[in-house]
């Protein structure tokens, strides 16, 4: 007994081996929202055209919502028989209308179809990602306008380096977060284009409009070639990508928090919210959070390079291993949501050690640069200067102290052209302030900085 709505040409039923292996009704269902939506656009376009009556199109509506009803209601019953979304709305709305349901798919075919039910999830869902990078943003812009003074190492090769107020350090991450918002954003823009008609491959001989289903759906016009409207990818590689990118910056975040967290550093302290304990070692504080979006980084990538390899050798037009986008995607975007959501209340509840902090800028000789600036304006060259100062750090190193910390007559000991007022030039905060370029870490620049991503968040 036929069963299938494409097996009129078959006289054997499917094995149940291939309708297992060809199914993908309990991951594409999914997609049942998006589905309804193009099938509602698609009627409505139709019957524009006269292929469906006004009285069949309203059969069609009702019909549509009925079945998004019962689906969000629990009631549907998804069925492996129905191989994919597509297949078991369109079944239950020719159970529930009759003759009607079977006209809704002229003029077009599955394979325009679910490239059109996966480019608007990964439409919408980029929206909701960039509004929750946008709230990430803000987080980290908060906790900078409470630490303009607050003074770490700044550090190249995990070696202090030079002064930095935290507040610099952390808005750092905050133009790695504002470079994926738009990385997002340019991927909406450039994937807005509705596949919708595109047909199995070559377009239909209907008179269809489909600028209209464009337009109903909220794309900004149709694709341009309907054998790359149903073949295209390059929206979902984009997703992954995109967040793939974003997972690199939340990655290197996380790994500084689990530094920052450790007795070594105890820069900060986890909420006991966002921290677990262990199951052996009473005083554990572990920062699991932190940890697992590391983690998940790695599983974010696989993902990208799932979809990259199957893409890569495939002929025009639509082939069955294409069935394999999705999970992927839709796997990394829960991954994106839940992410942001957590590292954002996360940053939110965390305690900034300022004292701690401080006592970190005494090991390392952080005004070192300093010294040698300071002798440059005094018309030492640059390179003299820098084995001056090298020699003060070594003589610091043999004292057991930091550099800020030598007296003047120490200083002179090493060069008689250092004066008194090179003890104010290798404080921290003297050092911090007078980096005064576009961008730089003083307090009127980091303050510029915090002004700036206001103006971006719209703030301002």
């Amino acid at each position: 007994m036929k069963q299938k709505m494409w097996d009129g040409r078959f006289e054997e039923g499917s094995s149940e081996l291939l309708e297992e292996f060809n199914a993908s009704i309990f991951f594409d269902k999914k997609l049942y929202r998006e589905d309804i939506k193009g099938s509602l656009a698609h009627a409505k376009m139709l019957c524009s055209i006269g292929i469906l009556s006004a009285e069949e199109l309203e059969a069609i509506k009702n019909g549509l919502h009925q079945v998004l009803g019962e689906i969000e209601s629990g009631e549907f019953e998804f069925s492996i028989k129905q191989e994919d979304i597509h297949m078991a709305v369109e079944g239950r709305l020719t159970e529930l209308i009759g003759e009607a349901g079977k006209k809704l798919h002229t003029a077009r075919s599955r394979n325009d179809q679910v490239a059109t039910d996966f480019r608007l999830y990964c439409q919408n869902q980029n929206i909701g990602i960039q509004k929750l990078i946008k709230t990430l943003i803000g987080t980290l812009n908060l906790i900078a306008k409470e630490h303009t003074q607050t003074l770490i190492p700044g550090m190249t090769h995990l070696q202090h380096a030079q002064p930095v107020s935290f507040a610099f350090h952390i808005l750092a991450y905050a133009a790695m977060f504002k470079r994926d918002f738009e990385r997002f954003e340019s991927s909406f823009a450039r994937n807005n284009f509705c596949p919708l008609g595109a047909a199995a491959l070559a377009g239909t001989p209907h008179s269809i409009n489909r600028h209209m289903t464009a337009k109903e759906l909220g794309f900004d016009a149709p694709t341009i070639n309907a054998m790359d409207s149903v073949s295209d990818r390059d929206f979902a590689l984009e997703m992954l990508f995109n967040i793939s990118v974003l997972f690199t910056h939340i990655s290197r975040l996380s790994e500084e928090l689990i530094l920052w967290s450790s007795y070594e550093f105890k820069w900060i302290t986890m909420s006991d919210k966002f921290s677990t304990g262990s199951s052996i070692m009473p005083q554990k504080k572990n920062p699991d959070v932190a940890e697992l979006l590391r983690g998940k980084t790695g599983r974010v990538y696989g993902n990208l390079m799932g979809l990259l390899t199957v893409m890569k050798g495939l002929p025009l037009a639509y082939n069955k291993d294409m069935q394999e986008d999705k999970e992927g995607v839709f796997d990394s975007v829960e991954t994106a949501i839940a992410s942001l959501v957590i590292l954002s209340e996360m940053l939110r509840t965390m305690k900034i050690e300022k004292a701690n902090m401080l006592k970190a800028c005494e090991t390392g000789h952080l005004t070192a640069t300093d010294l040698a600036d300071y002798l440059v304006k005094k018309g030492v060259p640059f390179r003299e200067t820098h084995h001056i100062s090298g020699r003060a750090v070594s003589l610091a190193e043999k004292k057991g102290i930091d550099l800020s910390k030598l007296s003047l007559e120490e200083l002179k000991s090493i060069d008689e052209r250092i004066e008194a007022d090179a003890l104010e030039v290798i404080k921290h905060t003297t050092s911090m302030d007078a980096r005064k370029s576009y961008g730089a870490t003083a307090q009127e620049c980091t303050l510029a900085q915090i002004a700036y991503f206001e103006e971006f968040l719209g703030l301002k």
